[in-house]
């Protein structure tokens, strides 16, 4: 099997450019600025620094501390990074350190370690009286998720979840006003996603530069490549249909206001070696949700070998269907000819835009029943050109500064890492799985 490497030239690219002097508690903050937060960021890795990237672009945010345990590369890289947007801080290796010095220093943390780590991490961070923004999926099991929750219920302060599709303006859009309002879709029957990959190879490293096995072994990793490659592994991450099905089966259980009743999955490791790839490389789901106006069944689809489709959902009604996505280019509502009324008055009130040129409708007797005329689609006046961590970060932010409501508190990331971590399960067990009404309570 191939592998992707990090290039020595671009490691010490990075690292000369961070300078020594990013060692452990290198530098102290300067004077706290009006209606400044300053933040603690756990975990410098590609997450960590897509959130950089995001936080750099919202006024009155300031890193003011990073935490992460592979100093020879990661944590310097994202101290780079902020040095770059202008962000003076300090570094460390180990969270409970952090704390320790930065007590009374700091208003929030952002957790985007790896999965396994979220609930002590976040749990130390509450306690220490920080509001934290953590990243999903919360944890790797329910008890451990549970924790977090009664913790920020316990310290009083503010815990979000990081799925941030509930921050998006474009999905803020569909679900407020053409889902919940208009109810253009009519009656939502079938819901359809899926988040399709191209085959990713283990990373690697040169050994040289390489965490110590003492640190890897006090941090919870067997070796450097179980440490890069995390999300693969049982007990640290939940595989893809968790890394990255949570984010889109999320949006099944806002959009429909419900929780499912079962779950049917099949999946397999059936690609990789499964000395390498402990998680199922494709996964399957058949969620049924209960709603006032009938049962919706919903299917989600991983695939890691192949990204044909890339990642989207879609919500069909006897009406009309929403397809939409994260991505910009893919957001659409599509008016089912034979049942719905027109939707021009949906154009003037400006939900709608005008629809792209619809086709002649042909005499009956030209119909090939085995063709399907294309329904006309509707582009959706709003637009999100902002990164897709910034909305989510922004009302974090506002949040605690008493603006805002949390787009996603504790108690629905919950929720959703129910839904969630039943996939693994049913696939597991090869059989219907059930939820019960007291698995989304805590």
């Amino acid at each position: 099997m191939l592998s992707k490497t990090i290039d020595r030239r671009d490691f010490i690219k990075t690292t000369a450019a961070a300078g020594l002097a990013l060692g452990t508690g290198s530098r102290t903050a300067g004077a706290k600025a009006s209606n400044e937060l300053r933040i603690a960021l756990i975990g410098g890795g590609n997450q960590g620094m897509v959130l950089i990237d995001s936080i750099q672009k919202i006024p009155n945010i300031r890193i003011t501390a990073l935490c992460d345990i592979w100093v020879e590369y990661q944590q310097r890289y994202a101290s780079n990074r902020l040095n770059t947007y202008g962000h003076t801080h300090n570094t460390y290796v180990d969270y409970e350190e952090m704390l320790d010095k930065e007590n009374g220093r700091l208003d929030a943390a952002i957790v985007a370690t790896p999965d396994f780590w979220h609930a002590a991490h976040a749990i130390a961070c509450l306690k220490a009286g920080l509001h934290v923004y953590c990243e999903k999926e919360m944890a790797t099991n329910l008890a451990d998720a549970r924790r977090i929750v009664l913790a920020a219920r316990e310290s009083g302060k503010l815990l979000q979840v990081g799925h941030q599709r509930r921050s998006n303006p474009r999905y803020l859009f569909c679900y407020q006003k053409l889902l919940q309002e208009a109810a253009l879709l009519g009656r939502i029957t079938t819901v359809n996603g899926q988040w399709n990959r191209s085959r990713q190879d283990l990373k690697t490293i040169p050994a040289r530069y390489a965490i110590s096995p003492q640190t890897l072994e006090k941090y919870g990793y067997r070796s450097m490549q179980q440490f890069l490659n995390w999300r693969w592994y049982r007990g640290l991450g939940g595989g893809p249909i968790v890394d990255l099905g949570s984010h889109q089966i999320d949006i099944f259980n806002w959009f429909l206001n419900a929780r499912p009743i079962s779950i049917v999955a099949s999946g397999g490791t059936d690609y990789y070696s499964k000395d390498t790839h402990e998680w199922y490389d494709n996964v399957m789901a058949l969620f049924e949700y209960p709603t006032p106006s009938g049962t919706v069944r919903a299917f989600y689809q991983t695939l890691t070998t192949n990204n044909f489709g890339g990642y989207y959902e879609v919500f069909l009604g006897d009406q009309g269907s929403l397809e939409i996505s994260e991505s910009g280019a893919r957001a659409k509502v599509y008016r089912d000819i034979a049942n719905a009324p027109d939707w021009g008055s949906w154009v003037k009130q400006g939900l709608l835009l005008a629809p792209e040129e619809e086709p002649e409708p042909q005499p009956q007797a030209q119909l090939d029943v085995r063709e399907s005329v294309p329904p006309p689609s509707y582009a959706l006046p709003i637009q999100s050109l902002k990164p897709y961590h910034q909305s989510h970060l922004e009302n974090f932010f506002d949040a605690i500064r008493g603006k805002a409501k949390l787009s996603c508190p504790g108690e629905v990331g919950y929720e959703t890492a129910v839904t969630v971590l039943k996939v693994n399960e049913a696939v597991e067990a090869n059989r219907p799985v059930q939820f019960e009404p007291q698995d989304f309570e805590i």
